[in-house]
This record gives structure tokens, C-alpha cells and sequence, in this order.
């Protein structure tokens, strides 16, 4: 951690952790080679989870630092934080209902987005890129606002971010191998889709925090678009997915899993940050 204060470059910064982001996804998609069913009750409560740790870092570590900065610009903080929110929330809904992707409780043949005929496996992955693009530029934003305030606090609360996606992306990642297998997909082309899915996050975060170190005023706006879109996620996506199964315990084994991760999250923004 010493080492990483010494760099100065929030761009190679913002590489580093969202490489490790990536890590940790490819770790999770890696569980292909071991099982080729999940209990569906373990994989709410992974979902659940992963859900916890967006929600928490969307608030302790996206829009709170969004509105504290606000408050020395000259629009009111409030506004500038929901301009940013609501922006962040309308780039994923765009996203979503143009690129072509498949949520793994869809029936066959409920695909969303641009009609195509791509395999199931391929709208699968889809998907899971697609929520990946928040997550990294969370990072990449994160950074970004440390390299702003030019503190080890800021730098903290950055790599605590960081952490957070990290940790999610280990069971996310076996929830999207795993599916793969299910429906057919080698073990070895699982791996290799599921960890793609995790690809975007270096390239979303290198992007986000070139953008906000190069033009800060836009930071605030920023760390709150990364909020809206990750929030818009977790709402569309991973808590439906989720509560799925119409099985009562496996709905409250997925709000377990989701009070646990919120919790994490919250230790590590208050700890670090």
C-alpha cells in the first residue's frame, strides 16, 4: 500500500486496481473447473451480495464525496449530485436497451436490446459486461477524486473502492461461469467468456479517470454518474435476479447475502476512508 502512494499517476493507479478488479473475476469464473452446478440458493445469495457491496459503494464512497465537493461549486450541491445520478442512470438504461443481452432468469428467447441472433451464451456475457462498465469506472472515478484532493485519506477511500468491487467480482464471477456450463458452454470457453466479461473494467476505469483529472470540474458529476449507474444495476438486474425462484428461504438467503455485503463495503469506505 506504501508503494501505491508513491505513484502519482492516478491513470496508472486507476490501471492497477482495475486490474486487480479483473483479477478477482477471473479468480470467481474460475470455479468452472471444480463445479458445473450451483445451488441456486448460493447463487442469490452471491447475487445478493454483490448487490450490498454496489449499494454501500454507491452512497460511502460515490455520492457522498460527490455532494461534499459540490458544496464549493456554484450550483447548489443537490443539484449538481442529481444532474450527475440521474445521468449515470440514464447511460445504463440507454445501454440496455440498445446492446443485445439475456439476464440468466430470462426464458430462452427473451433477449433485450438491438435484436440479434447471437447464441444465448454470447447475450449472457453481454449482460454481465454490461454492469461491469459502472464498476470499473467507479474505480477509475475514485482515483481520479484522490488524485484531486491529493491526500492519503482520499487515496484510502480509492483503494477501499477498489477492494469492495473486488471482492464482489470473486462470487459474481462464478455466477456467470457456472450458468455458462449449465447451458452447455465448455468449462475452458466459460472461463474465457466469464473473465472477458471483467475486461471492460481497466478500460472503463483508465477512462474515467483520465476524464476527471483532466477536466476536475467535472468530478463531482462524475463520482455521482458512477453512483447512478451502478444503482441502476443492482435495481434492474442483480436484486430481481436475485429474488428469483419463488422459494421463500432462497429470497432470504439473497437479503442476507445483500445486508452482508452492504456491510463489508461500509467497514471498509469508514475504515479506510
Amino acid at each position: 500500500m506504501e508503494s501505491l502512494m508513491k505513484i502519482n499517476d492516478p491513470i496508472l493507479l486507476a490501471l492497477i486496481a482495475t486490474g486487480f478488479t479483473w483479477f478477482m473475476t477471473a479468480l470467481g469464473t474460475a470455479m468452472v473447473f471444480f463445479f458445473k452446478e450451483i445451488n441456486k440458493r448460493v447463487l442469490n445469495m452471491m447475487l445478493g451480495f454483490a448487490a450490498g457491496i454496489m449499494v454501500a459503494a454507491s452512497f460511502w464512497s460515490l455520492l457522498a464525496p460527490a455532494i461534499e465537493m459540490a458544496e464549493q461549486s456554484s450550483l447548489p450541491a443537490w443539484l449538481v449530485a442529481a444532474i450527475g445520478f440521474l445521468g449515470g442512470a440514464a447511460f445504463l438504461w440507454l445501454a440496455d436497451r440498445l446492446l443485445p443481452h439475456a439476464h440468466f432468469f430470462a426464458k430462452d428467447g427473451e433477449v433485450e436490446g438491438i435484436p440479434t441472433n447471437w447464441r444465448r451464451s454470447i447475450l449472457l456475457v453481454f449482460s454481465i459486461t454490461l454492469h461491469n462498465i459502472p464498476e470499473g469506472l467507479a474505480v477509475g472515478v475514485a482515483f481520479g477524486a484522490a488524485a484531486n484532493s491529493m491526500s492519503d485519506t482520499g487515496l484510502l477511500a480509492a483503494i477501499a473502492v477498489a477492494l469492495g468491487i473486488g471482492i464482489q467480482n470473486f462470487p459474481e464471477g462464478a455466477a456467470v461461469s457456472i450458468p455458462l456450463r449449465r447451458e452447455g458452454v465448455s468449462r475452458m470457453k466459460s472461463f474465457m467468456y466469464g473473465q472477458a466479461s471483467g475486461l471492460v473494467e481497466p478500460i472503463a476505469g483508465v477512462i474515467g479517470a483520465a476524464m476527471v483529472t483532466s477536466m476536475e470540474v467535472i468530478l463531482p458529476y462524475a463520482l455521482a454518474f458512477a453512483a447512478g449507474a451502478m444503482l441502476y444495476v443492482v435495481v434492474e438486474e442483480l436484486i430481481p435476479e436475485s429474488q428469483s425462484g419463488g422459494e421463500h428461504e432462497s429470497a432470504d438467503l439473497s437479503t442476507i447475502g445483500f445486508i452482508i455485503g452492504f456491510a463489508i463495503m461500509m467497514i471498509l469506505d469508514v475504515a479506510l476512508g
